[in-house]
């Protein structure tokens, strides 16, 4: 049976989605989240992992178990291919990153869109996990017209083609941009840019352009308190956490809490 698409759901009746990221290639991680029942949907940060096609199957499967449904991030040169098989694994959302133009759009667009006269894409069918739960093909291509599809704005080039990126964004169904500060900064050349206050007049030109645009923009954020500034812009969509840096965090007050405990003992 093919697992219904609850974050597109929420996204097309216009309710506020929140997500998390996780970097871990362990199909616990996925199976945790869901269990939580507290999250839309999660991202498997793929561009910073290590995965491959079996693993992607395992990811989720778990996060099904859950119903959670599962984003995917993948790093540009190999975005295709990737898309492709997290899609045929059970995946229901694909983050492109390294958009700077109109035409990375059209690209990103022909990746996962179905290959028939209405949707114009490059994706058949796949026998893959989709598929062959149930050989429905009308069902299959419900599947795919269901896929929650998100770029990335993180570039110098693509703020100066801003509009013609969001208005093909619009033509294309994008559903969600998402603002790259880490790379906008780097493409500039000025990677301390991200961390100073500097970087806010730039963060706020992507999200006004993508709600003129009617592209709602997705925000990442590291705690709750992050995102009221955010909602006063507009922003309705974020992801909160990275499983690394959580678990870092996390053990370090445990650890410290216990050296300061038994330090006089």
């Amino acid at each position: 049976m093919i697992m219904q698409n609850t974050f597109r759901e929420k996204l097309d009746a216009g309710k506020a989605t929140v997500g998390t990221h996780f970097l871990f290639a362990d199909p616990d991680i996925p199976e945790l989240i869901g269990d939580t029942g507290v999250f839309d949907y999660a991202e498997f940060v793929a561009e910073y992992s290590t995965f491959d096609m079996s693993l992607l199957y395992h990811l989720a499967r778990a996060g099904q178990c859950g119903n959670l449904p599962l984003m995917i991030k993948l790093d540009q040169e190999s975005q295709g291919f990737w898309a492709q098989a997290a899609l045929g694994a059970g995946f229901k959302s694909v983050l492109f990153t390294d958009i700077r133009t109109a035409a990375d759009v059209d690209i990103a667009h022909r990746q996962i869109a179905p290959d028939t006269p209405e949707g114009g894409g490059h994706m058949g069918v796949k026998l893959r996990r989709p598929a062959l739960t149930s050989y429905d093909i009308a069902g299959y291509r419900t599947d795919l017209e269901s896929i929650v599809f998100t770029i990335m704005i993180e570039k110098n080039v693509t703020l100066e083609n801003i509009d013609s990126v969001l208005e093909r964004a619009r033509e294309k169904g994008v559903h969600m941009t998402q603002w790259g500060p880490a790379d906008f900064s780097f493409s500039r050349g000025e990677p301390g840019l991200q961390g100073s206050s500097e970087i806010r007049k730039y963060e706020e030109a992507v999200i006004a352009k993508s709600i003129e645009y009617g592209v709602p923009p997705r925000i990442e954020i590291s705690a709750v308190e992050q995102a009221k500034r955010y909602i006063d812009l507009g922003v309705r969509h974020f992801c909160i956490g990275w499983d690394r840096f959580v678990l870092r965090t996390e053990l370090g007050k445990l650890g410290e809490g216990m050296a300061k405990l038994v330090e006089n003992i």
